[in-house]
């Protein structure tokens, strides 16, 4: 897996395998970044279900200030922690067990403006994770953006207030960017 964009350009992630890791695709991330290029500069990001870590060094190698990765699985957490340390550990840093557990702790003194959310597909945590973050009061910004990864078949119910501001899919796979309308004061990108 390469980062495709940033400082960190054409550098390699060595994945460790796992069963269900699926990596957000190239063409996904491409998208997914042009999306969020103006509100990525300074961005604090949340990677909930971080898997290959992808997004978030990603979101690091573009711009974003800090990135916070959640991974449960030992093995994949172990080589995350290996390619934190050799890529920037001021900027990245990583958390390990499930994203739940993550979530039931207290909220970060400064909420996330940009959170990653791509569970496996064959599990209820998209929606528990969602229901949490919007359950949660402190856990994210006014406007802060949410990135869902989903079965193209089944899209994730959103919670009240909460609204789609991009969407396509790529094969099976559907994605798009979710935002908080009630509490949003600018317009959509």
């Amino acid at each position: 897996m390469r980062i495709i964009g940033g400082r960190w350009r054409g550098r390699r992630l060595r994945v460790a395998a796992a069963p269900g890791l699926r990596p957000s695709a190239d063409r996904v991330r491409e998208t997914l970044f042009n999306w969020l290029a103006g509100v990525l500069p300074g961005a604090h990001c949340l990677d909930l279900f971080a898997g290959s870590g992808a997004l978030a060094f990603e979101a690091v190698s573009r711009g974003a200030a800090r990135a916070v990765l959640v991974e449960r699985h030992p093995r994949v957490a172990r080589r995350l922690a290996e390619e934190i340390a050799a890529f920037d550990p001021a900027a990245l840093a990583l958390w390990r067990g499930s994203a739940l557990d993550y979530l039931r702790r207290p909220p970060p003194t400064r909420p996330f403006d940009i959170v990653f959310l791509d569970p496996p597909f064959a599990s209820d945590l998209l929606a528990r994770a969602l229901a949490r973050l919007a359950a949660t009061p402190g856990w994210l910004q006014p406007a802060s953006r949410l990135y869902l990864e989903f079965p193209q078949a089944t899209p994730p119910a959103l919670p009240p207030g909460w609204d789609w501001l991009r969407r396509q899919q790529a094969g099976a796979v559907g994605y798009g960017l979710v935002r908080l309308m009630a509490q949003a004061e600018e317009a959509p990108p």
